[in-house]
This record gives C-alpha cells, sequence and structure tokens, in this order.
C-alpha cells in the first residue's frame, strides 16, 4: 500500500500545526464559533448532537495494522473506547474533546493519516471496492488510481469551494462493489473490444433529498485520459454548478438541468483543452504509485486444515458459506469481518476488537485491512489453511457473527442518536430487526437481502439503494419509518420505490415482518433472492402485505 512521501509528510504536519493554533483561538475566543466553523470543517470536526465528531479519512478503504492500532489508540485515549466505520470508508470518533483534537490528529499524521477534506464542498474521501487488489472477478486493482485522485485533488486550488460536496467512486472489476452509480462520479473498470483496460465513466449520482442514478458520458475512458477526464467534469460542475441553493447546488441536479447531452459536449470540450496539459505526468506518477501496489508474496501450502474445519465444524462452516468470497488466488479467501453481530450498532468497533483486527491481518493477512462502504471490516488475504485460526479468534472478540450479505447486516447512519440533522433513530431500528430475526432463525433461510436505514433525508446510510431501504422522518413531532423497496446499489443500480404511507417506530419491525412474510411466501425458491423476486412480481404482493393486515392506510 501506499506510503508518504517527504511532500505528504510536511503538507499534513503543516495542517495539524495550523489547525492547532485555530483550536487556540477558538478556546481562548479570539476565533468565534461562526468563525471557527469553517475552519473545523477543512479539518474533518463537526458539532453534533452531544460533543464534537472528528472524521478521518481511510483512503479508498485501504488500512495497514499500525494505522488501526493507532485508531485504537485514539478510540481510548480520547474517545469513550470505540469508533464508527462509516459507509464513506472513513471512520468517526464520536466524543473528542475540543481542546485534544490536535493531539489527535498528531497521532494520526505519526501513522500516515489525517482528516483532511472529510468535510466541506470538495473531493471527499475517494472510496473503492473493498475487495479491491483481491477479488477473483477483478480487471485491476484500482486503488493505484484512488491514490492518484487522492493527491491530485487535496488542497486543489481550483476546487476547494466547489458550489457543493463531489463524492468519487471506483471499481476495478465488472460487479459493482462501491456504489458508482450513486456518485457524482463513478468509474467503473471495463475492457474495450481490443481487450485493454479502460473506465466508464458516470457522472451524476446521488442520494440524499432527490436521489439520481448517474449518466454514462463515456462508455470506454482509457486509463491515460482519466485524470484529465476527471479534471474536465469537475472544472465544468464548478463552472455551472448552482451556488444560489444547497439543495440543488450538487452536479445530480447540474446534469439534469442543462441535459446530459449538453454536459458531455461540455465535458469533452474541457477534455481536449486539459489534456495536452498533462504532458504524461500524471502517467509517470501513477507508474511509481503502481509499485506500492503490487500483490503480496502469497504462500503455497496445504488446505487441508480448511477443508477439515468446513467438513466437521458448522459453526465454521455457516461463517466461511456467508464471510468468505473467492480470491484471485485460489488457495486464499477474501474474509468479511461482521460488525453487525446481533443487536450490536452497526459500524461500531471497539478499541479492543481493532487490535484484534491489527493482530490478525499482522499474523495471517499480509498486513492488509479494508473498511467496507458495508460498514464491515475485509482481511482481504487470507490463506484457506489459517480460516480456522482466524474464525476462532474473531468468534473470542465477539467478531466472528455468520451474516455477511443477510438481513442483520444492516447499514445504518448514526441518527438522532448523535446527528444534529437527523430526525428519527436509525440505530435502535437497526438493532431491533437484527435481533428479531435472529430469533426467529429466518435469516439463513432468506439469504442475500441487503436493508439500509438513514435518519434524514441526507440518505448516509443509502437507503434508496437498499432492497428494502427505510427512512426516518419527523411527522408532527413523532418518528415516522418510511419504506422504500428494490433498491439496488451494484451494476444494475436502482432507486427503491416507496410503498405508500410510513409507519411509526413501534410498528416498523413488523412491517419488515410482513415484507419478508411475502417474499418467502411468493419466491420460486430459494435460489430467488429478494431483488429478483421483487423485479418479478413487482411492488403488490408486498404493499397487499403490509397494509391490507391493517386496514386501508392508503386512505389515511
Amino acid at each position: 500500500m501506499y506510503s508518504y512521501s517527504d511532500f505528504d509528510e510536511a503538507f499534513v504536519r503543516e495542517r495539524v500545526a495550523q489547525f492547532s493554533q485555530q483550536v487556540e483561538r477558538r478556546l481562548d475566543g479570539s476565533l468565534s464559533e461562526d468563525e471557527f466553523r469553517p475552519l473545523r470543517l477543512m479539518n474533518g470536526l463537526y458539532l453534533q448532537l452531544h460533543a464534537y465528531m472528528l472524521r478521518v479519512a481511510i483512503p479508498y478503504g485501504t488500512l495497514n495494522p499500525s494505522q488501526m492500532r493507532q485508531l485504537a489508540y485514539i478510540a481510548e485515549t480520547w474517545d469513550k473506547g470505540y469508533g464508527h466505520f462509516t459507509t464513506r470508508q472513513n471512520i468517526q470518533f464520536n466524543w473528542p474533546k475540543l481542546e485534544d483534537v490536535p493531539a489527535i490528529l498528531s497521532a494520526l499524521a505519526d501513522v500516515e493519516m489525517h482528516a483532511i477534506q472529510t468535510s466541506g464542498n470538495c473531493v471527499r474521501n475517494v472510496t473503492s471496492d473493498h475487495f479491491a487488489g483481491a477479488a477473483a472477478d477483478e480487471i485491476e486493482d484500482p486503488r493505484p488510481v484512488a491514490e492518484l485522485l487522492r493527491q491530485w485533488s487535496t488542497d486543489h486550488p481550483e476546487f476547494q469551494f466547489l458550489p457543493r460536496k463531489f463524492k468519487i467512486a471506483i471499481t476495478g472489476s465488472p460487479n459493482d462493489r462501491a456504489v458508482t452509480k450513486a456518485h457524482d462520479i463513478g468509474l467503473r473498470m471495463v475492457r474495450n473490444s481490443a481487450g485493454e483496460p479502460g473506465f466508464e465513466v458516470i457522472v451524476g449520482g446521488g442520494l440524499g433529498r432527490t436521489p439520481m442514478i448517474g449518466h454514462t458520458v463515456r462508455d470506454f475512458l482509457p486509463k491515460a485520459d482519466l485524470l484529465p477526464y476527471v479534471e474536465a467534469v469537475l472544472s465544468v460542475y464548478n463552472t455551472l454548478g448552482r451556488r444560489d441553493n444547497k439543495y440543488k447546488a450538487r452536479i445530480k441536479i447540474t446534469v439534469h438541468e442543462t441535459g446530459v447531452e449538453e454536459i458531455s459536449r461540455m465535458i469533452e470540450d474541457r477534455f481536449a483543452e486539459l489534456r495536452p496539459l498533462f504532458g504524461g505526468n500524471d502517467q509517470k506518477l501513477l507508474a511509481e504509485i503502481e509499485e506500492a501496489f503490487a500483490p503480496p508474496a502469497f504462500k503455497v501450502t496445504s488446505t487441508e486444515a480448511y477443508d477439515a474445519f468446513y467438513k466437521a465444524d458448522p459453526v465454521f462452516r455457516a461463517w466461511a458459506d456467508t464471510n468468505l468470497t473467492a480470491h484471485r488466488n485460489a488457495q486464499y479467501a477474501i474474509v468479511t469481518v461482521s460488525l453487525k453481530a446481533h443487536g450490536a450498532t452497526p459500524g461500531d468497533a471497539t478499541a479492543e476488537q481493532m487490535r484484534v483486527l491489527a493482530d490478525l491481518a499482522e499474523t495471517y493477512g499480509h498486513s492488509e485491512l479494508r473498511i467496507s462502504h458495508e460498514q464491515n471490516v475485509i482481511l482481504p488475504h487470507v490463506h484457506k489453511g489459517d480460516l480456522p485460526a482466524v474464525h476462532a479468534a474473531l468468534h473470542k472478540a465477539g467478531l466472528g457473527t455468520a451474516n455477511v450479505g443477510l438481513i442483520s447486516d444492516i447499514i445504518a447512519c448514526p441518527g438522532m442518536d448523535y446527528c444534529a440533522l437527523a430526525t428519527a433513530r436509525s440505530i435502535p431500528v437497526a438493532q431491533e430487526i437484527a435481533t428479531r430475526f435472529d430469533a426467529l432463525k429466518l435469516e439463513h433461510d432468506i439469504g442475500p437481502l441487503k436493508i439500509k436505514i438513514s435518519g434524514c433525508i441526507n440518505a448516509c446510510g443509502h437507503h434508496h439503494v437498499g432492497h428494502i431501504g427505510i427512512l426516518g422522518l419527523d411527522r408532527a413531532g413523532v418518528e415516522n419509518y418510511q419504506i422504500t423497496l428494490g433498491g439496488d446499489g451494484t451494476e444494475t443500480a436502482a432507486i427503491g420505490e416507496k410503498t405508500g404511507p410510513g409507519f411509526a417506530y413501534d410498528e416498523i419491525v413488523p412491517a419488515i415482518e410482513r415484507i419478508v412474510g411475502a417474499y418467502l411466501e411468493h419466491r420460486e425458491g430459494p435460489e430467488e433472492t429478494f431483488l429478483m423476486a421483487y423485479r418479478r412480481l413487482g411492488m403488490a404482493p408486498f404493499k397487499a402485505a403490509l397494509y391490507d393486515a391493517e386496514g386501508d392506510r392508503d386512505a389515511a
């Protein structure tokens, strides 16, 4: 993985020193909160319901064991002993004291981490496929390109004050695990007719109060042209994007109001101007970056221990069936560690759990960890012979839940428990759904089903692209939960369809039960997933199950 250059080190240290002075001025009253706000946001520091929250960047979701251990140290020293991994592949600390933030940033800098551009109207943390560099279906590891984009966008003088925040996602696989079609720019690696790798470029996706699936503006863009093309997209957006209304400032609105054909033309014109200016320097830098992402030295040894455990131990077998993914090396597996134990807060990990994950990565995982946008942790390279030992250690640490991709593997934003913008709770709803279906012992029979929950219209929980999406709203001071069905965040992306009137807090779990019951009743065998069944059946049977049992709620 990438290591800081002397420039990176000096840049981050300078920002820590700068912000430390700004914090001192805020504490002694030289800066008002209004004056301090834009300064803290430039350094990832938010003011939430109960305390400050620091959002730390994990570029393209990649960590090494030393970095994970430092996050554990920060959680214990300056927070309440845990951190929250987010849908942006970042980590948030929810309880730091303002006077401690400079020390936290300095500790992050010690392990080549920071909180720069995790907020503000700039290019945010570039996210990536969490199986990058390991997946069997991958064309190329996209992380070198993600690192190139990170270096290019950090403190970019033209793009620090965009009309609104800007998010880029990239995948190196035809199977999209990075939700590229719901980003401002989505980059999906494909091959042309000659077999050469390049990118499908998708622009204008986004969720929030106006969810939209992005539009393909280039079916195939050569890798060598990527950086000038991305700069062209941002340049056009920076010129056209609205600054008079923040609710209409995202590029998805710009594309919608300008038209896909016209904005594509403008991007191409700007690209033609920019391309000669790069002179190949970006490709030289990319070549240097790629050296840092060379595959690990995979070991060649027996997998008999795995085969024996799989046959003999049903607990291990259930975990292997749900939490392992095919690796490009047949002797290895990709391990997804669930941070969704039944009844736990989705995405939370204690300091001790972080240390366990760091130790496992160091001992068995070629010192690599990934954070997924689904709020889980990945050990991307584990030899199958080591999987029984890894599973035993995870189980002991409370990290061995066999539920990845199932109904209890829920994405949830912090909601009204933490967030000042939230209008309803998310975490308790996720916990109650998970514990209910665990009690029913149904989730393995139900099979793949993605539930995503947001506590407000900003959609940090990606509810629009959940197979079942739940949006918490305020209705005259009372929590009300709106349900959508049929969302999809993959290469077949779709925005979920509203079922009808919402449900009170104490009604939402029974409502989800009725939806799942309708699926189990109507599916054409266990091989038909919930999403497949919904696409075959449409809304009608699910809507009937939701509302007919309670009378005609449509008239309410």
